[in-house]
């Protein structure tokens, strides 16, 4: 197109053999760090990009079985610890300027793993913690299905919404977690932060930052164990995903989508992991 800008490639500081575009206009220029920190020349002031990693607990002592465990307090399993472990070797090289965690043992002890290296304290906020079952927590699927049929057939099929007894919809959860991330982002401009949290407060957060329709979040995302994702900000409100559920400091393949997602996607009789766990 005549009169188009054209991008042109200069090497910026960063990752040996990489390049990165440099935006000309009349009055400044614009370099692209690959820190994901946006610099411009000198007398040009811009908000530097807050970069959070939004990381999920390690594998649980329930992971391998069918039951809700969301507010229950379950702790890692040794797998798990190797997985946070590995995370946190992966992590060590990076400046992270504080780290954030729910609540519960799974979380906290996989931010003890990310601290360490760093000689932070990892700092507890309850919005983060996970969403809470009611009266479904610690049984399995089949009991669920046999003691509360209706109640589970509507959470099926709006899980965003609706909340069994005792429990909380996704909304409520949300509602919650939502606050703290605002907080993290106000709190550290220009910084990277960890933050710890759970399967299913992830996959919301992520639904309520990228637009997604969140009454889907359980049938269409999928979080695995110490997974990590990677969250641009250039203010509360304006976020990039950078980084999707890498676990490639543990697997070098991907996880299939076999189980432990939802019903809708399950194979009837497939084996499936704990619900929020």
């Amino acid at each position: 197109m005549v009169g188009a800008k054209v991008p042109i490639l200069y090497p910026v500081l960063g990752m040996a053999g990489q390049w990165s575009p440099i935006h000309r206009s009349g009055r400044f220029e614009s370099r692209i760090d690959l820190s994901g920190r946006t610099c411009r020349s000198p007398g040009v002031t811009l908000a530097m990009t807050t970069r959070v990693l939004l990381i999920r607990h390690g594998a649980t002592v329930l992971t391998a079985e069918d039951r809700f465990a969301g507010a229950t307090d379950v702790e890692l399993s040794e797998e798990g610890r190797e997985q946070a472990r590995s995370l946190g070797a992966r992590l060590a090289g990076e400046k992270l300027a504080a780290i954030y965690t729910s609540p519960l043992r799974r979380t906290r002890d996989t931010a003890g793993f990310l601290a360490a290296p760093h000689g932070l304290q990892a700092r507890e906020r309850d919005g983060l913690r996970e969403i809470n079952h009611g009266r479904w927590e610690e049984l399995t699927r089949r009991e669920v299905e046999a003691r509360f049929l209706e109640e589970y057939q509507s959470w099926e099929q709006d899980p965003f919404t609706y909340a069994p007894e005792g429990g909380e919809s996704g909304a409520q959860v949300m509602s919650r977690a939502l606050p703290v991330i605002r907080e993290v982002v106000l709190n550290h401009t220009g910084q990277t932060v960890a933050v710890v949290s759970h399967k299913a407060t992830i996959r919301l957060v992520l639904c309520a930052l990228l637009g997604i329709d969140a009454r889907g979040y359980r049938d269409r995302l999928d979080q695995s164990p110490a997974c990590l994702n990677v969250i641009d900000f250039k203010d509360p409100v304006r976020a990039r995903l950078m980084t999707y559920n890498d676990t490639s400091h543990y697997s070098s393949q991907p996880r299939r989508s076999e189980a432990q997602l939802s019903k809708w996607w399950d194979k009837e009789g497939s084996k499936r992991g704990p619900y929020g766990s």
